[in-house]
């Protein structure tokens, strides 16, 4: 028997998975690749390409991946709201912020973003630090650091995102304008090669206000945002200085990390 035919009765033999079946699989090939193309899922899961592209085309449809020609990338991050996000990831988030404040230095002026890893630190500044001066456009970060009445309270001006509690905008950006600031502290919606990211655009560009005032920028994420893109583009990796993370990154995203010479903490859990 030749070398084709072995595998053609090879492929006979493998058995076909249904539709459900194969968008879970090939869900579980994006999670694991930012990129995939048809003949090499049609070749994974013994079907015919036509097959793969209409399960490409249900699962865009569904906003579970991007269509690309030839196969699919992996959709932009789009988060829950912050108060669904809440309750995600806790445990990770707490330590995440333990590790963090231990870089906050009496005295110090820190700008804080909006998001629910950044609302963990505030949390665990209010209870950690002291003679501190908070820059914030976040309701829920002022609130929770506010219970310290050693730390002043800065708040941004703007137009009011309900889903997020924050303040954004140009008269945010603007005001910002007017503050040194030793350390800014910003959390993520994604990190790529590319640079970090936010599902909300108006916020990416306060971030990247509070990040161009700082002597000192510290990304906040758990590792779930590694190599994850999303919509708005507001650093280089090179332009940050620390990232207090979960997990250690790896691949790609580890690599520019390391090229950058990004300091990296690892939260004890």
């Amino acid at each position: 028997m030749s070398t084709d035919d072995a595998m053609a009765v090879t492929d006979r033999r493998r058995p076909r998975l249904d539709k459900a079946a194969r968008h879970a699989r090939i869900l579980a090939e994006m999670r694991a690749s930012a990129t995939l193309r048809v003949g090499d899922l049609a070749t994974e899961l013994n079907v015919s390409t036509e097959t793969i592209r209409r399960d490409l085309f249900e699962l865009g449809e569904k906003g579970l991946i991007n269509r690309t020609y030839g196969g699919a990338v992996r959709p932009f991050a789009s988060e829950p709201s912050v108060t669904e996000r809440h309750g995600l990831m806790v445990a990770e988030r707490e330590a995440i912020a333990a590790a963090a404040v231990k870089l906050i230095k009496p005295k110090e002026v820190i700008a804080i973003g909006a998001g629910a890893t950044t609302t963990h630190v505030a949390r665990r500044m209010a209870a950690a630090c002291r003679d501190l001066t908070v820059i914030t456009h976040s309701f829920s970060v002022a609130t929770v650091v506010s219970a310290n009445p050693t730390i002043d309270v800065i708040m941004c001006p703007g137009r009011y995102n309900a889903r997020e509690g924050m303040m954004v905008g140009v008269e945010t950006a603007e005001f910002l304008q007017n503050y040194n600031v030793n350390r800014a502290i910003l959390g993520v919606s994604g990190i790529t090669t590319d640079g970090l990211a936010d599902a909300e655009a108006p916020a990416a560009w306060v971030y990247r206000a509070m990040m161009n005032r700082a002597a000192e920028t510290i990304i906040v994420s758990d590792h779930k945002k590694f190599d994850v893109p999303s919509l708005a583009i507001w650093a280089r990796i090179p332009e940050i200085q620390r990232l207090v993370t979960d997990q250690p990154p790896e691949g790609a995203v580890a690599r520019a990390l390391g090229r950058a010479r990004v300091e990296i903490t690892v939260a004890d859990a």
